[in-house]
């Protein structure tokens, strides 16, 4: 019954076959590979083997799998991988030196990720996100070598409970190692390049003997790290992909759109959306969060250098030609990976009445390759504050909180940069802001009363006290209030020692030049001893 229904599966791939005459194998044949299906004799399945051009067959877990479960479908894909793997130029020589070029990469690759894991004791989601190599998954029957290189918080730790997911090529940033036809002419290793076994590093970095003509030749082809999905790159991150190899990523000029564009779109096909929805039109996503419900407005037409939008392509594919460029490959996809996170993180398919109460507004702007601010309205003050994030690679993001002389704290730039390495999301990091300055809040009540005074302060533009015609503390010429503030006709012109111990308390949240001024409005402070005392 096997044998029967595999048949049909080879038709689409043009592939011989034929049963031996005890019809106890099936052998699925072509030029370059072949592959063998033993049955008993009452026609159950017993082994899968694959055996490549001047190979012995060695058996394929997977490919008995799928035949037991009778799943044609993955067992032609896998087919389908192997007929692919020999499109290659040239005749059976010249592809079989190809195919002993990729075993030998494979080799290397395979022994980087060991070494590595040896060398730092890393577990799995370590070596994805660290390793000089990714997380290797090994060929199998016609799936290639894979590398995961990253993969999100998100995408690691199940939302609520906090409990680690199985992180997969589909939720994380993956390539399928391969090699294919070129125009021009690279030298390729045929034989493994790793000698010895010890690092010359505690980061587990191989010794690689160098490139001659008894263990490299020149092919019509190079090595190709494939993407499992399209990935948008910034222009200048394609540039030094290129500048690691020597080889251009596109053999063409590749049309350029701006990369907030490219972001969005992507991330709105990772969460199943077929089609852009009219509401990106305007660039403005929602997210509901717990007591919080946001819009972002995703500014990505900003002119960033040049007049010009940051602009960007999708790339498909990075040649190269050397297993030692690899690590540093994984280094700039990962980089660019973990900027796309942060601003994909924005983009969600959840929609929130523009009138709903509460609602907070927030912009995205680019203003770099690598870096980006939020800007927002303070959470005390009406003023405008703003942080900007560095993505200084994978591994660091930079936060800078800027804020008005006269705003109150929110939080400390050290509480940000911890914050969005740890959730990789810039809604979740801004709850947590608006939260640690609502925190801020609770802890000192009289920090916005102090923020509101410095603020009326500078509008009114007040003279220092030692300035000509300031005839009283606090007061106009005639002896009025001209701010209007209690407590400053009382006709008391003695400050309390107690008010200027709470003043200097405060001293390091109040800019110094203001700090003269705030000086003459001290007994603002007898008024507020009360509230202040339990600090």
């Amino acid at each position: 019954m096997i044998g029967i229904s595999l048949v049909v599966v080879l038709c689409a791939y043009r592939l011989g076959s034929h049963l031996s005459p005890s019809r106890t194998e099936c052998y699925i044949t072509s030029d370059m590979f072949y592959v063998e299906v033993h049955l008993d004799k009452a026609g159950k399945l017993v082994d899968v083997k694959v055996a490549h051009h001047g190979e012995n067959p060695v058996s394929c877990p997977e490919l008995i799998q799928h035949l037991r479960d009778k799943n044609f479908d993955e067992f032609s894909e896998h087919l389908k991988g192997l007929v692919n793997l020999y499109k290659l130029p040239g005749d059976n020589k010249l592809k079989t030196k190809m195919y002993l070029a990729l075993q030998s990469l494979e080799l290397d690759l395979t022994k980087m990720m060991h070494m590595f894991r040896i060398a730092t004791n890393a577990n799995t989601v370590e070596t994805i996100l660290h390793g000089s190599v990714g997380l290797l998954t090994a060929r199998s029957g016609g799936h290639l070598v894979s590398l995961q290189c990253y993969v999100s918080p998100n995408d690691i730790f199940e939302e609520g409970t906090g409990a680690q997911l199985n992180y997969t090529d589909v939720n994380s940033v993956s390539m399928s190692v391969t090699v294919e036809g070129t125009t021009s002419v690279y030298k390729l290793p045929i034989a493994p390049l790793i000698t010895g076994s010890h690092p010359v590093d505690k980061k587990g970095t191989p010794s690689f003997s160098s490139v001659t003509n008894s263990n490299c030749v020149d092919l019509p082809a190079c090595f190709f790290l494939k993407m499992n999905r399209l990935m948008p790159f910034s222009l200048s991150y394609i540039k030094k992909m290129g500048g690691t190899t020597g080889i251009p990523v596109f053999e063409t000029t590749p049309t350029l759109f701006p990369l907030y564009d490219l972001i969005i779109k992507s991330q709105l096909h990772e969460e199943g959306e077929a089609s852009l929805p009219a509401l990106t039109k305007s660039m403005l996503f929602y997210a509901s969060l717990p007591g919080q419900q946001h819009c972002y407005f995703l500014n990505g037409d900003a002119p960033v250098q040049d007049g010009r939008s940051l602009q960007g392509a999708y790339v498909s594919k990075i040649p190269f030609r050397h297993p030692a460029q690899v690590p540093a490959l994984l280094d700039i996809i990962r980089h660019q990976a973990a900027y796309n996170t942060l601003i994909g993180s924005c983009v969600k398919k959840t929609y929130v009445k523009e009138d709903t109460s509460g609602l907070l507004q927030f912009e995205v702007c680019p203003l770099t390759d690598s870096s980006f601010s939020v800007s927002f309205q303070h959470p005390v003050n009406e003023s405008l504050v703003c942080v900007v994030m560095e993505v200084i690679d994978s591994r660091q993001v930079a936060c800078k909180l800027y804020k008005g002389l006269s705003d109150a704290l929110i939080c400390t730039d050290d509480f940000i940069t911890k914050v969005v390495q740890r959730c990789m999301s810039i809604p979740v990091t801004m709850r947590a802001i608006r939260r640690k300055a609502e925190t801020i809040q609770a802890d000192t009540p009289a920090l916005s009363l102090i923020a509101e005074t410095v603020a009326i302060m500078v509008k009114k533009n007040l003279p220092p006290t030692g300035s000509p015609g300031y005839m009283g503390m606090g007061t106009g010429p005639d002896g009025s209030n001209p701010m209007g503030l209690p407590g400053l006709n009382s006709g008391s012109n003695n400050v309390s020692e107690t008010s200027f111990l709470i003043l200097k308390k405060y001293e390091y949240i109040i800019n110094v030049q203001l700090f003269y001024i705030l000086h003459f409005y001290c007994h603002i402070f007898l008024l507020l001893d009360k509230c202040m005392s339990f600090l």
